[in-house]
């Protein structure tokens, strides 16, 4: 029996490191697709720039993954100006990045609710001393306009409380050591997020997502994808290697998280969204570009309860008609 069990335990080790071999395959056809895809990207935000409303009408067909995450009020801010989408992988070629961070940049028109021209949100592929893996993000600040903050000041209360912890632990990446509970931009934050409704979140609220377990900085994912690329090597070696993870520090991080699922839905729009954007558009309106330039945007009253339909909005007619059968699904609003 003992020798049984150690020959499952060699067993368990190869598959093991065919895993690792798998992973690192993985990485490096993501690599090759960034650089591949890049130039048709292009080309595609060329023709995209042709067609008015072009990202507005992709989000009205978006999969339902993400749609669950848009709320009607959000759908009438990207049919008014919702005017560019990119998907960058920045880290791509940097040796102590990943090919699995990206960024997403929004790009909007003259509007009535935020001064923001541009609004990005980097997401890095980090690795925890714990052995977690994900994605982190910075809250991203939002200059909403007078009565116009769809988030109810969550994104702003997110930024306070990301600017005091960088203050007081005296650290450029936010990543403070000090008990955050202590400051009173946490209790504020937490008060706010203990009023919301998850349900009904504004996609904006999005902006001011940090992690789905705690902000783990680049020089700690840094060293504990040093110490696992060393262990790699010493299973790929046969050497017997302890894969128990460092226990990890209490963190108060989730109780201040204003959008727990922002990692995937970060994800969808980063590899099914972004990529998938023509067979979108293509499924919300068939029309030749005749017919596009003449797309008006009508006033629509936010405040109704009616049923929202963003292609009815970039059509000029402000809301779906229900006995329409070559319209697409209309967007209801969430409760």
């Amino acid at each position: 029996m003992a020798e049984n069990a150690e020959e499952i335990l060699a067993r368990f080790e190869d598959l093991t490191v065919l895993e690792d071999e798998f992973e690192e395959v993985e990485l490096e056809l993501l690599r090759q697709t960034n650089t591949l895809t890049a130039p048709l990207y292009k080309k595609r935000a060329a023709v995209a720039a042709k067609i008015p409303h072009f990202w507005a009408l992709v989000f009205e067909q978006c999969p339902p993954e993400v749609d669950q995450h848009i709320q009607p009020s959000d759908s009438k801010v990207f049919a008014d100006c919702l005017e560019t989408l990119e998907v960058s992988r920045f880290e791509t070629n940097d040796p102590k990045g990943s090919p699995r961070s990206f960024s997403v940049k929004f790009g909007f028109g003259p509007n009535e609710y935020f001064d923001n021209k541009v609004l990005e949100k980097k997401f890095w592929f980090r690795r925890a001393n714990d052995g977690w893996m994900g994605l982190v993000s910075e809250p991203v600040k939002i200059n909403w306009k007078k009565g116009k903050d769809l988030t109810g000041g969550l994104t702003d209360a997110a930024v306070n409380l990301w600017e005091a912890k960088k203050k007081l632990s005296g650290a450029a990446n936010g990543n403070a050591k000090v008990k955050e509970s202590s400051l009173p931009e946490y209790q504020a934050l937490t008060k706010k997020i203990e009023e919301s409704e998850e349900s009904s979140l504004s996609f904006f609220t999005w902006f001011g997502f940090v992690s789905s377990w705690r902000y783990v900085s680049a020089e700690e994912s840094e060293a504990a994808t040093a110490a696992d690329a060393e262990k790699r090597g010493k299973r790929k070696n046969g050497e017997k290697v302890d894969d128990e993870p460092e226990d990890d520090e209490d963190d108060n991080s989730q109780q201040t998280e204003v959008y727990p699922p922002g990692e995937e839905l970060a994800t969808i729009i980063a590899e099914d969204l972004w990529p998938s954007a023509i067979k979108y558009f293509k499924s919300a309106h068939e029309m030749d570009d005749e017919e596009l330039s003449d797309i008006e945007v009508e006033d629509y009253d936010d405040e109704s309860d009616e049923e929202v339909d963003i292609r009815g909005l970039v059509q000029g007619k402000g809301r779906n008609s229900k006995g329409s059968s070559d319209s697409p699904p209309p967007k209801k609003r969430k409760t």
